[in-house]
């Protein structure tokens, strides 16, 4: 990340990375905990479901808001902002002794990492070659993803070492520290700042322009059925359907992200290299929708099987993330901010709704059995929630048909000519 970068860019989109793994470990981390949750709190699936996605709910009600804020105030304040808040929600969470103040953490989380992404891709947006932001999006987003490995293994590992609450004390006390180093090393952006008093103009362009749209559903569908799954019930029924530990359910979230980080700087490079976002969207996109299917032929048998899948997965959900540079280039440069949150705002919308309705249609055939707190779930209970994130992904899938070709570059003035 050095060629083209302005001095001191490269500093402060290091402590964006920092700020951005952070909130995928957040985003990832109930799946590890899932059972810790249940008999912690004496929960269902439909309230770990809602805990779990709570963080979704607050993220995708903030991320227009965040592309306004980092488009008018900048990176800077808005990472220092976010890393207190993200840094208190995980301390309650931490230390909550209900349902209802481990609601209000995580509330809080989702609140304060909101605005870590977007402020990532204004940094690069501002600070790079526009030839190269896919390549370097994917690059950050392969750091980045090392919140949510760390979210799968090590932290099942450190659950069972010294318990789930510690955990998290600490993370929100690294969230506070971040906070302070986003102010101190992330450099203030006066020449990429939209005027304050015309930002709502700036919006409702970004809005208006139909070819937003595609990548926002696109995200909702793909990141509803991946997140739904990695995010939070894939230990579940990796234990209760085919009889994996904890640690072992866990380490298959991890290779589930691990393939998702290669696959992130993967297709931002093909597609760079390529000069074309819409073929590679489309054909990895859809090799994830078809892994649904092994999933709901039931098949697939633990072991070198269910890893490869994994994996697979993973690579083939990281397409999604071509999205942001193709709402980047199909409005004016000065609103990449706003595009990209618009266009964002479906990765957290889809499993805010996902993570739930999982839950809830599992619960309708549930059959009342529990072992130490935590409901188990029958195969034809799994069978109507992965039938639920299939349809998602397929959904997904459809709406990247209408995604703008922008042959890798801003063709924002040329739609208006």
């Amino acid at each position: 990340m050095s060629g083209s970068a302005r001095p001191g860019v490269v500093l402060g989109l290091g402590v964006a990375i920092g700020a951005y793994l952070l909130s995928f470990f957040h985003r990832v981390a109930p799946a590890a905990i899932a059972g810790d949750l249940q008999a912690s709190f004496a929960i269902g699936g439909a309230q770990l479901g809602t805990l779990a996605a709570t963080y979704f709910y607050v993220y995708t009600l903030m991320q227009i808001p965040t592309g306004v804020l980092s488009d008018t105030l900048g990176p800077r304040r808005i990472l220092f902002w976010g890393g207190l808040v993200a840094g208190g929600g995980a301390l309650l969470f931490g230390l909550a002794p209900s349902f209802e103040l481990a609601f209000a953490g995580r509330t809080l989380v989702g609140l304060g990492v909101s605005v870590a992404f977007i402020a990532m891709l204004k940094l690069i947006a501002l600070g790079y070659d526009e030839r190269r932001f896919a390549s370097i999006t994917g690059l950050c987003m392969l750091i980045g993803n090392l919140g949510s490995i760390l979210a799968g293994v090590p932290l099942a590992w450190a659950t069972q070492a010294v318990g789930w609450r510690p955990v998290f004390v600490v993370v929100g006390i690294l969230s506070v520290l971040m906070a302070f180093a986003a102010r101190a090393w992330v450099l203030d952006t006066p020449a990429g700042k939209v005027d304050r008093t015309a930002w709502l103009t700036g919006l409702l362009t970004v809005m208006r322009n139909r070819a937003t749209w595609p990548g926002f559903f696109a995200n909702a569908g793909l990141a509803g059925a991946f997140f739904a799954f990695a995010g939070l019930w894939a230990v579940p029924y990796l234990t209760q359907i085919h009889a994996m530990s904890r640690a072992e359910a866990s380490s298959h979230v991890s290779i589930y992200f691990v393939g998702f980080a290669i696959g992130s700087m993967l297709w931002g490079n093909v597609s760079d290299r390529i000069g074309r976002r819409k073929p590679v969207m489309l054909a990895v996109s859809g090799a994830h929708a078809l892994g649904w299917g092994l999933w709901l032929s039931g098949a697939m048998q633990a072991g070198w099987m269910t890893y490869s899948l994994c994996t697979a997965m993973g690579l083939a959900t990281a397409g999604l993330t071509l999205s942001w540079a193709a709402a980047k280039e199909v409005n004016p440069p000065l609103l990449s901010g706003m595009a990209t949150s618009v266009v964002n705002v479906g990765v957290f919308f889809g499993p805010a709704i996902l993570q739930p309705a999982v839950g809830w249609l599992m619960e309708r055939t549930w059959d009342g059995r529990v072992e130490a707190g935590v409901r188990i779930y029958s195969a034809a209970d799994w069978h109507n929630g992965l039938l639920l994130m299939t349809a998602s992904a397929v959904a997904g899938w459809i709406a990247v048909l209408f995604v703008r070709e922008t042959r890798c570059r801003n063709i924002s003035k040329e739609m208006t000519q």
